[in-house]
Parts: C-alpha cells; sequence; structure tokens
C-alpha cells in the first residue's frame, strides 16, 4: 500500500515538472534528484569500504550538471582532480578503487542527470520518454513474472527477477513508447520509435540490475528510506540513470 501511495504522489509530480514546469523549476528538481541519488551512491560506496570525498564529488557533479559552453570543455579536469585526491588519501591499496568509485558515480549520476537536462532542452517529450517508459515496463514485469516467471534472469543479484518478466518488459514497453511519440512527437517514424524503445528498455532493466549489484555487494536492501515503499532514490530511478543517457545519445545521433 505504501508504495501504491508513493506512486500516486510521485507520478503526477514528475509529469508536471516534466511536461509543463518552467525550466527553473526542472533544473532545480533534477538537480535535487542528482544530489539524492549521489548521496545514496556514496553510502554504497562506503559499504564496499571506498570512501567519497563529499565535496569532490557535490562539487564536481555541480559542474556536470551546469557548466555548459566552452567551459564544457575542461570536465575532463574532474578525472585529474579525482586521481590527486585520491593519491594523497593515505591509504594507498584503496587509491585507485577509491578513485575509480568516484568517477563511477560522478557519471552514473550526474552524468545521467545531464544527459535529461539536454533532451529536454531538445523537447519536454523527449524526457517524459525516457522517464516514463521504464514505468510501463516495470509494472507489466512485475505482473508477467508473478504469473509466468519460471527462468531466473539474474538469480545472484535479484532473485525475483525473470527472462519472462524481462520479455514482458521490452514488449510492452515498446507498445507503449511507440504509442506515446505517436501522437505527442507523430514526426518520429514508427520503426526508429519501436528500436528506441526496447533499447532503452533493455538499458533500464540492466540499470535497475546494476544498482542491485550495488546493494548486494555493499549489503544492504534498499539504497535509502526517502520513499516509502520505494527505499531510496536509486531504487525508484535506477532504470532512469541508464536510459536517459541512451535515449539522449540515440536522439542526438538521428538529428
Amino acid at each position: 500500500m505504501k508504495r501504491l501511495l508513493t506512486s500516486l504522489v510521485l507520478i503526477p509530480a514528475a509529469a508536471y515538472v516534466m511536461i509543463w514546469g518552467p525550466a527553473w523549476l526542472f533544473l532545480l528538481v533534477a538537480s535535487a534528484l542528482a544530489f539524492g541519488c549521489f548521496h545514496e551512491f556514496r553510502n554504497l560506496a562506503n559499504g564496499f569500504g571506498l570512501p567519497i570525498n563529499s565535496i569532490a564529488g557535490y562539487g564536481l557533479g555541480a559542474s556536470m550538471l551546469f557548466v555548459t559552453g566552452p567551459y564544457v570543455n575542461l570536465l575532463p579536469l574532474a578525472g585529474v582532480i579525482v586521481l590527486s585526491l585520491a593519491t594523497f588519501s593515505g591509504d594507498l591499496k584503496k587509491s585507485m578503487p577509491q578513485a575509480g568509485a568516484l568517477l563511477v558515480g560522478l557519471v552514473y549520476v550526474f552524468g545521467a542527470w545531464r544527459a535529461g537536462i539536454e533532451l529536454r532542452t531538445l523537447n519536454v517529450y523527449w524526457m517524459l520518454f525516457a522517464v516514463s517508459l521504464n514505468w510501463a515496463g516495470d509494472t507489466m514485469a512485475y505482473f508477467a513474472g508473478r504469473a509466468l516467471g519460471k527462468h531466473k534472469l539474474a538469480p545472484a543479484i535479484s532473485p525475483g527477477k525473470s527472462w519472462e518478466g524481462a520479455i514482458a518488459s521490452t514488449l510492452a514497453s515498446c507498445a507503449y513508447g511507440a504509442t506515446l511519440l505517436h501522437y505527442l512527437m507523430p514526426n518520429v517514424d514508427l520503426s526508429y520509435a519501436l528500436l528506441l524503445s526496447a533499447v532503452a528498455n533493455i538499458a533500464g532493466q540492466v540499470g535497475d540490475l546494476a544498482e542491485s549489484a550495488f546493494k548486494r555487494g555493499a549489503g544492504v536492501k534498499d539504497s535509502g528510506t526517502f520513499l516509502p515503499g520505494h527505499g531510496g532514490w536509486l531504487d525508484r530511478l535506477d532504470s532512469s540513470l541508464f536510459s536517459m543517457p541512451v535515449v539522449y545519445a540515440l536522439v542526438k545521433l538521428a538529428l
């Protein structure tokens, strides 16, 4: 019940911000979600014994979200900063894993949300597509998995997921995505809409498994407790963090 009630609040609010909200509101919400996701990622990294420098993480993450124009060419300096911090962290055996954890967190969280911001700049419906596609897929996967699921998808990572549920998720996302783009962006070719929906759905499912693997490795059930019935922000947005950059890359290639 908590999960359902939380969804009934989150989905309309998210739709408003993505489609009708002013640009400043979307940027504010996207930034807050990015920082919330990164906070939870830091907690997961701690579970692996890899503490992440919070000042560097949030500072570099903010630059990934907000830096535009010619200054965006300075972002590769993030790698220099991260490696420099890891070099003088004290425990040399963890210097490379710590640097890797911070870089992964920056790209995984802030890179994905930067792609989302760019998607909405292109067209608000691209952002809606990238995020809501996985809602449709997750719903169908749940029911199909319960009714038909016999073959485990990744038992060591997420024992409840099945190949039957994963296939149903992809089919549902293709139907939903093609329908959504047909009515909201009729200039998008049907074959491209189906291909984009399938690739984005698969990316989202991999994102879900990746976050589950992080949690199992860190020895926790949920990434956080902010959302009743859902866990944390990473638990709710893990699929979107993979689908947003994938959709953005494919849309940009098609332009």
